[in-house]
């Protein structure tokens, strides 16, 4: 089954996601639209990056994803079309596929090159007619000129020493929830035979949990969740508002010797 998934900060209120999924539609009436979200805040292309990278991989092999989030708002983001991981990506060149993956992509086309048109709703003229044909079996490569990169920007880093992991919160979930950007593998490798402390927002914890539900109601846990990353809340809470943590907040792990 060919799938388009949409992933946009035009939100729920007009007209634009419904007009995206028509001219899907009428290219292909046979494909699958799933949403992934259409609340991303206008221009975020922060959360926009952490959204798809967190879930694009669960899809089937071969999935177009179109991503419509500051589409318009840079003169020089060109619209492109890109294989990478055996997923398709149709969106902007505004470095926001640069932050979902370090791996190198397979092939890129900057597309609107054949009988190019101008448009205020590229979402529509230009994502949703790429994304249609990719998902119904059109070569990437008949899709426009090929390109040899695509913009990358710098994405918050971990750092680790031997006595300390610093990182950062990279989203601040619906639940009030701090998703960090601390990965399990270095800390299982830096705390053997370590007692640790995670210091964040003038807390300090000495454990990790397993489970949400290990913690009373009301109590904080911290744990690795699905993604592999450090994540802190409040059993039935909101630990941003409660330690007055958002994104980019602090969180430091201290090893002792």
């Amino acid at each position: 089954m060919a799938i388009v998934t949409l992933l946009t900060d035009s939100g729920d209120q007009d007209h634009y996601v419904a007009a995206v999924k028509a001219k899907i539609l009428s290219t292909n009436p046979s494909i699958k639209i799933v949403d992934i979200t259409h609340r991303i805040a206008p221009c975020d292309i922060g959360h926009a990056a952490f959204v798809l990278k967190a879930v694009f991989r669960d899809f089937p092999k071969g999935t177009t994803h179109l991503v419509a989030v500051d589409s318009i708002g840079k003169r020089d983001a060109t619209p492109i079309a890109m294989q990478l991981e055996d997923h398709y990506f149709v969106g902007s060149d505004n470095g926001l596929f640069g932050l979902i993956t370090e791996k190198q992509h397979q092939y890129i086309a900057e597309l609107n090159t054949i009988n190019p048109i101008q448009s205020t709703f590229p979402e529509k003229d230009i994502f949703a007619t790429a994304a249609a044909k990719l998902a119904s079996g059109v070569s990437l490569t008949d899709l426009g000129k090929p390109l040899n990169s695509f913009r990358r920007l710098i994405d918050r880093q971990v750092k680790a020493t031997k006595k300390q992991i610093t990182g950062s919160v990279v989203r601040v979930d619906n639940y009030g929830n701090l998703i960090t950007n601390i990965p399990k593998e270095p800390f299982d490798i830096l705390s053997q035979g370590k007692v640790f402390t995670i210091q964040f927002g003038g807390e300090k914890f000495r454990r990790i949990n397993s489970n949400y539900f290990e913690v009373e109601e009301g109590d904080c846990f911290i744990l690795f969740n699905n993604l592999g990353l450090l994540e802190i809340g409040i059993n039935r809470g909101n630990a941003s508002e409660l330690f007055g943590i958002e994104y980019d907040g602090v969180v430091n792990i201290i090893f002792e010797e």
